[in-house]
């Protein structure tokens, strides 16, 4: 019989590991690290890197290459093909290395109920699995910020940056939290009175903020954002918006 854990671990910072983390990552048979290509090597090493802080041996750690999403159809049904793929991924990793049953743990960035889709590719596999939360992007973006996420008393909206460019400002919503963004959503927002609190690499050495007036600081993000990308070959970015 297979367990599995799916752990939240924050942002890439191993001090952002809780003890319930540790606890998870202690009692697993099987820990699976995936590794997302060439260009993405930073989340591999900071992955290891939690693993070696926090495990005394890493005897029971295995690497395997996650596939790649096929992004020349539609979305949602290359995005289901990818999670397909996954799970099967997942499947030959545990066959090969619990063939005879075990506790298996994923590491998720942030906490895996927050815009991650570590829990509908365990349903394809048919495992309920134990949910460790973590530390996510949107908490430490706020933090490094030093701002409260809402007003008094007022909404917010965690979208993503999809959404915000196809739909415009959620209807309602004071505030928007804006998370797997491409780069540049918010330029589809009007700018006059809205202010952005922006941040990449949170959590890490190389972390990254801006806050301002949209209308001002807007050009600086998106200058930033692709210098930041072309330097360490991928980036990881989240954001604010309050009118």
């Amino acid at each position: 019989m297979i367990a599995l854990d799916l752990i939240g671990i924050g942002t890439g910072n191993p001090e952002h590991v809780t003890l319930a983390a540790i606890r998870a990552m202690a009692e697993a048979d099987l820990i699976l690290l995936p590794r997302k290509g060439d260009e993405k090597t930073d989340l591999a090493d900071l992955r290891r890197q939690v693993c070696a802080t926090h495990l005394p041996d890493l005897a029971r750690v295995v690497e395997f290459d996650l596939p790649v999403r096929d992004a020349s159809g539609g979305y949602i049904d290359g995005v289901n093909d990818w999670h397909d793929a996954i799970a099967q991924a997942w499947k030959a990793q545990i066959d090969a290395h619990l063939p005879q049953g075990g506790r298996v743990a994923l590491l998720v960035w942030g906490d895996p109920s927050l815009y991650d889709s570590t829990l509908r590719i365990a349903a394809r596999l048919g495992l309920t699995p134990r949910v460790v939360p973590g530390v996510t992007s949107l908490s430490v973006l706020t933090a490094a910020h030093a701002i409260p996420l809402n007003d008094l008393g007022a909404p917010v909206v965690i979208t993503t940056g999809r959404q915000l460019r196809e739909n415009g400002w959620p209807e309602g919503a004071d505030a928007v939290a804006v998370m797997l963004d491409q780069g540049g959503a918010f330029t589809h927002v009007a700018p006059e009175g809205v202010k952005i609190w922006w941040g990449a690499y949170l959590g890490m050495a190389h972390e990254a903020l801006i806050a301002g007036p949209l209308a001002e600081v807007a050009d600086q993000i998106l200058t930033t954002r692709a210098e930041l990308r072309a330097l360490h070959g991928w980036i990881m970015d989240i954001y604010l918006l309050r009118r």
